[in-house]
């Protein structure tokens, strides 16, 4: 059979730190040839460029880079500007290989993959899916305070109560248990084509990931979250886009700080909404369903964060811990 073609896109701001920590990583992937990676390093004025260039030499027989070193006008110099600049250049370089058949991988410069996770995300799309969320981790090479981990690991089976009552409610026939819920920038594949037909990446300051992902599965793409798809994401507190996991990672560190449990929406207002999804796109399709959902009013954070969900067997529910890699 002959390999998709594919190609791995990542924005990139003053990243310079981070860079060969992804590429390194990039270089490790347990894939036969070449690895195709556009990287858009916009409205940078650190040595973002001569970091990539010398190991673009270093895995030069592994890595095929492609820089657009540029700098985004004021409209388009946010997350969604540089990451459709991203996915643009790698599918020219998909569409100049096989006219436009490929996947697209998006991925971020502060990531670490481990090294089957190129070849998950082909097989999920060879297995019939057209768009592949990867489950996001906390870097464990940083260091990242017991705190905060045992905070995340209450949200990560929170979510995973949250995952058991959709499927319950509101089953997927091609995104079946066990699943993830992530689809973040960090790690999503996407046919090509069906990249092309929705416009690409929405040019939002924050929320592209998430809208492109929408707009893919309101057009009829099949949207996985496959256990085996998962990357690494640094802990940190700062990071360059809006509204992204360093702010993400930021408000848990002062939740942890102030020894408050969060609150967030009690078990039975997703039933609701898994049930309200299941009618409305019964009657109305999935492109207006997920229309009429974007305008609903947002579910009430009307209880804390259980350390374990009640009414629930986590140990059924959870997405067990990827192998380190």
């Amino acid at each position: 059979m002959t390999p998709v073609p594919f190609c791995v896109c990542v924005p990139a701001r003053n990243e310079s730190q981070r860079l060969p920590v992804l590429l390194d990583a990039l270089a490790a992937q347990r894939i036969a040839g070449r690895i195709p990676v556009a990287l858009c390093i916009n409205n940078s004025d650190d040595d973002s460029v001569a970091v990539v260039e010398q190991h673009a030499c270093r895995h030069a027989e592994r890595l095929d880079i492609i820089v657009d070193a540029c700098t985004l006008p004021p409209s388009l110099a946010h997350a969604g500007g540089a990451r459709g600049q991203a996915m643009e250049m790698g599918y020219r370089h998909v569409s100049s290989a096989a006219g436009g058949v490929g996947v697209l991988i998006s991925t971020d410069a502060d990531c670490r993959p481990p090294a089957e996770w190129i070849a998950a995300n082909l097989a999920a799309i060879s297995a019939g899916a057209d768009i592949v969320g990867g489950r996001i981790i906390l870097d464990d090479a940083e260091p990242i305070d017991p705190a905060i981990a045992r905070m995340r690991d209450r949200f990560d089976r929170y979510w995973a109560a949250v995952r058991a009552i959709e499927d319950a409610s509101d089953p997927s026939p091609h995104d079946p248990p066990p699943r993830h819920g992530d689809h973040t920038g960090a790690s999503i594949a996407i046919d090509a084509a069906l990249y092309r037909a929705i416009g690409g990446v929405p040019p939002i300051a924050s929320g592209e990931d998430r809208s492109m992902v929408i707009n893919a599965v309101a057009a009829g793409g099949r949207l996985v979250h496959p256990p085996s798809v998962w990357t690494r994401v640094s802990a940190r507190t700062e990071g360059r886009a809006a509204g992204g996991m360093a702010i993400a990672m930021a408000e848990l560190a002062e939740t942890v700080d102030r020894g408050i449990d969060p609150y967030v929406p009690a078990f039975e207002h997703w039933r609701a909404r898994a049930l309200w999804r299941r009618a409305t796109r019964t009657a109305y399709g999935v492109a207006e369903m997920l229309a009429r959902e974007a305008d609903l009013p947002p579910m009430p954070a009307d209880m804390s964060l259980p350390a374990c969900p009640p009414e629930h067997d986590v140990s059924r529910l959870r997405v067990a811990a990827p192998a380190a890699s």
